[in-house]
């Protein structure tokens, strides 16, 4: 389903950005042709410098260290280009590009999980899923559906996906989840007690909300606000001890999940990656080292 919705949106906006330019140009209208393709095609740019804005201006007295204006501005650039090569290219093109990799000999080699976050699909993964099956890793990458419902409706995804791992390796897979993948992954856990899981990577996942959250209209937004009784409920749930088996990214210069720490869990082996921002994460090379490690 997302797949289509962000084919029709990339497709959309790149049809409407020509007829724009051809409309104004035959009127005469140069400077406004150029500049009002550019404004449709590249506008995303602005939204995401109006998040920015945002983090900085919540930071408040939040414990990580507060972004300097130069890590802010290397952030957004690279955020810009991370952006349309997810959203309008792998996610929309490219999802099926790497299928789940189960290989006849996966038997006594750990696998991994995949699961990505809000408004996003298995494509996320592409980078990590190439690197993967070319050190024939088996791996298996989830897409949450549906995309704007409730973060509960994804245990029985994530739970099918650890059980494929399962079946093929005879162990226990490693998680690594982005943004709200995390916490479809704690909700499934704390659902399925005795799940075997051998490690769990979060990678700028809101575990004690956003204040972004609270522009939310979707059910899954309203879950990841700030301190939400869905937050509370599942923290409750939780055994003692279980953040240990975590491992979590978190930047101050995460344009969607902010103040920092709220992507972090006390008791959990946190990380913080600077000057990086939200979509960006997913493909920084600490995760994927830290995945690494854990897998030998």
């Amino acid at each position: 389903m997302l797949a289509r919705l962000q084919r029709f949106t990339t497709l959309g906006l790149l049809v409407l950005a020509g007829v724009w330019a051809m409309l104004a140009w035959r009127a005469g209208h140069a400077a406004w042709a150029l500049g009002g393709a550019m404004l449709i095609v590249f506008g995303y740019a602005l939204v995401l410098a109006i998040e920015f804005v945002l983090l900085r201006a919540t930071h408040g007295a939040d414990p990580a260290a507060r972004a300097t204006s130069m890590q802010l501005l290397r952030a957004w650039c690279g955020e810009a280009a991370s952006a349309p090569l997810v959203f309008c290219w792998r996610q929309p093109f490219q999802s099926q590009r790497w299928p789940d990799h189960l290989p006849a000999h996966a038997m006594g080699r750990r696998g991994v999980l995949l699961v990505h976050g809000f408004v996003c699909n298995r494509g996320l993964w592409n980078a990590w899923m190439e690197r993967l099956r070319g050190r024939d890793v088996p791996y298996v990458a989830v897409n949450l559906e549906p995309v704007f419902g409730s973060i509960d409706d994804y245990a029985a995804i994530i739970d099918a996906g650890i059980r494929r791992l399962q079946q093929a390796t005879g162990l226990a897979p490693l998680v690594v989840a982005h943004s709200m993948g995390g916490l479809a992954v704690r909700h499934w856990w704390a659902k399925c007690e005795g799940a075997g899981v051998h490690h769990v990577i979060t990678i700028g996942t809101p575990h004690h909300g956003t204040w972004l959250a609270r522009f939310a209209l979707t059910a899954n937004g309203h879950q990841m606000q700030r301190h939400s009784p869905w937050l509370q409920a599942l923290a409750a749930r939780e055994p003692a001890g279980r953040s240990a088996h975590f491992t979590c990214f978190y930047g101050h210069c995460d344009n969607i999940v902010f103040p920092p720490t709220t992507a972090t869990l006390a008791g959990a082996d946190n990380h913080h990656l600077p000057g990086v921002a939200h979509v960006h994460m997913a493909s920084h090379a600490e995760p994927w080292q830290e995945a690494l490690r854990r897998l030998s």
